[in-house]
């Protein structure tokens, strides 16, 4: 009712409501095709930076694999820094979609070996599903001045529902190797070198056993005796 008394205001007053009506519409055109260019651009760069690396690819690269202009990517992206965040942001939606698919109470038992493995099973498919991404990020990373601590605070970042299940650990007096938030970090390390240097032409059998050898191998570390480090 609004909108229709709005209209009759407008054509009452000679103001042009097929020109509003256009202009939304070609407004809405330029959106999905802003859209479709950056979709293009996150797309190139998975392909570029998996044939080149992160270090190796400029920013023409990414265009020209795109089919865009170079004018294009600046409307989208500051740098090709920003453009790899947006691609990092991906990845970690499409953990988080993964982890929709379990429940997952803040008290999971990473002593436990179904819920530990569930983790890394998750974290690790996330990684082979964008693995351009991991390599891009970790070149990122070793790349940046080792003094400005992003290297930790990234690490910190991304380990952060490990540490919140450890510290759950911690707080009903299971004792561990360390402070939760070192723990987490070093597990995250682990996973991401890991990710970084197993090649990419692995089949899925290779995928279980070395979910299945990172999922023991935590799970020792976890569970195993920590009084000397207590003393």
């Amino acid at each position: 009712m609004f909108d229709m008394m709005v209209a009759v205001n407008q054509i009452a007053e000679g103001y042009p409501v097929a020109r509003t009506t256009a202009a939304t519409a070609k407004a809405g055109t330029r959106k999905a095709r802003a859209a479709e260019t950056r979709a293009a651009l996150l797309a190139a760069a998975r392909d570029v930076f998996s044939e080149r690396g992160y270090l190796n690819t400029k920013i023409t690269d990414v265009t020209a694999a795109a089919g865009r202009s170079t004018g294009s990517f600046y409307e989208h992206f500051a740098d090709k820094e920003q453009l790899l965040q947006a691609m990092i942001a991906e990845m970690e939606a499409s953990a988080d979609a993964h982890l929709a698919q379990h429940e997952h109470p803040n008290d999971h038992d990473l002593t436990d070996r179904a819920q530990l493995r569930e983790h890394i099973a998750i974290a690790w498919t996330v990684m082979r599903e964008h693995r351009p991404v991991t390599v891009a990020q970790f070149q990122s990373m070793i790349a940046a001045d080792p003094g400005s601590g992003r290297a930790w605070q990234g690490l910190l970042e991304q380990t952060t529902t490990l540490r919140e299940h450890l510290e759950y650990l911690s707080g009903q007096g299971h004792s561990l190797p360390g402070e939760p938030q070192l723990i987490a970090a070093a597990m995250g390390a682990m996973l991401g070198m890991l990710g970084y240097a197993a090649p990419a032409t692995g089949q899925p059998e290779d995928d279980d056993r070395i979910v299945d050898a990172l999922t023991d191998l935590l799970l020792s570390g976890l569970t195993g005796p920590h009084r000397a480090s207590e003393r």
